[in-house]
């Protein structure tokens, strides 16, 4: 077989053979440190103190994870600016609930999710809707028709008094 595959029997020698040259005594080779923790950072948009400062970039999965009203499942981030009216607010509330709190908004937009190009996907997230609210944060609804305040729940709650209240 070595006469008809040099090559080959070569390149399996010198793997075996480097193989156990590095599962010899010697020094191991120096690794690179693992890479920071995603709790360790800081978060994107926040400071250390956990305000929400720039909300156009705050990221999902840095908040405080909660189960609201008919056990809807959302998130929290930010701290309430003092006497903001957010911090009545739950997880899971009706859009028309909301904006009875609040008030109108400062500004709104709508967008679909992925989930909107599964075929046979009948879930309330494939769509989303977002209210701003100057001074006070961001808060975002799943599922509802696009442009109307009679359908879709709170899922996130973005508090942030540098919320400039436009898109």
């Amino acid at each position: 077989m070595n006469k008809r595959y040099p090559l080959l029997a070569a390149t399996l020698a010198l793997t075996a053979l480097g193989g156990c040259a590095s599962t010899s005594g010697g020094s191991a080779p120096q690794s690179a440190p693992p890479p920071a923790s995603k709790s360790a950072a800081i978060p994107p948009g926040m400071n250390a103190n956990g305000e929400v400062i720039d909300p156009t970039i705050v990221e999902a999965g840095y908040g405080q994870k909660v189960k609201g009203i008919n056990d809807f499942e959302g998130e929290i981030t930010g701290i309430p600016a003092p006497g903001s009216r957010f911090a009545q607010l739950q997880i899971g509330m009706g859009m028309r609930q909301v904006v009875d709190i609040l008030g109108p908004p400062s500004d709104q937009g709508a967008y679909i999710t992925g989930k909107a190009f599964i075929p046979f996907y009948f879930g309330s997230d494939r769509s989303r809707f977002e209210l701003f609210y100057r001074g006070q944060g961001r808060l975002i609804f799943a599922g509802g028709a696009v442009g109307t305040y009679t359908r879709g729940n709170l899922i996130w709650i973005i508090n942030s008094a540098a919320e400039s209240g436009y898109r």
